[in-house]
């Protein structure tokens, strides 16, 4: 047994039901004030549930909402669609993915305490990014695997770029995530990127320009 799952086992229980509905009414409460000024008192009255329910299972803010946002976690699987772009395609955009609102509009209301809560940012990272990051490195790896892709390519730096890329654009630039977007980001960047990376197809050198010939006359081809 992990830490994770000792700790988990050494809490009260609270009924599936009504956890759910615990889980609802702390991301409901999450998105309205985001997570710095959320309280338990806040998520007990939406949740129609004393603050003592909550205390008895939870002895903060921090380990409901990391347990909230894992409630939202699609499967676990990594998609094997046989190719590295379907079976990112069908990572990204698909529920707990980049172009699943919900989860894009829960993962800003944590931003700002990512930044400045050391604790929360430490748990949310090992808990709910992480988890994310090791598949995206099995869709790469497997590419490898494969022959499709570099075999050393920087599966780290590529697993948190495409995410990276489609979210930066939402959260500076306001577009949100679709399906197109992932698309032209895979095959515009992503995709192209891998190509040309360490140990890939050798780009060749630009052609020299030709040098002129010289002419010569017929005055000068006599002595």
């Amino acid at each position: 047994m992990t830490p994770e799952e000792a700790a988990q086992s050494a809490r009260p229980r609270v009924d599936g039901d009504r956890e759910q509905q615990i889980f609802h009414a702390t991301l409901t409460v999450l998105a309205e004030m985001g997570y710095d000024n959320m309280t338990l008192d806040a998520v007990a009255t939406a949740a129609h549930a004393s603050k003592a329910t909550l205390y008895r299972r939870w002895n903060g803010k921090l380990p409901l909402v990391i347990d909230a946002l894992k409630s939202m976690k699609a499967s676990t699987s990594v998609p094997d669609t046989g190719n590295l772009r379907d079976d990112l395609l069908a990572t990204y955009c698909s529920p707990g993915g980049v172009t699943d609102h919900a989860s894009v509009d829960t993962f800003a209301s944590v931003l700002t305490a990512v930044t400045r809560d050391p604790d929360f940012a430490e748990v949310f990272r090992a808990e709910i990014v992480e988890p994310k990051m090791v598949a995206a490195r099995a869709i790469y790896r497997r590419a490898q695997e494969r022959g499709e892709i570099p075999a050393d390519a920087d599966v780290d730096l590529f697993a948190h770029s495409l995410a990276g890329i489609v979210l930066h654009r939402h959260y500076v630039l306001g577009s949100f995530p679709d399906d197109d977007l992932v698309a032209r980001v895979l095959d515009q960047i992503i995709l192209p990127a891998l190509h040309h990376a360490p140990g890939g197809p050798a780009t060749p050198p630009p052609a020299e320009p030709a040098t002129p010939q010289t002419q010569t006359t017929p005055e000068e081809g006599t002595s």
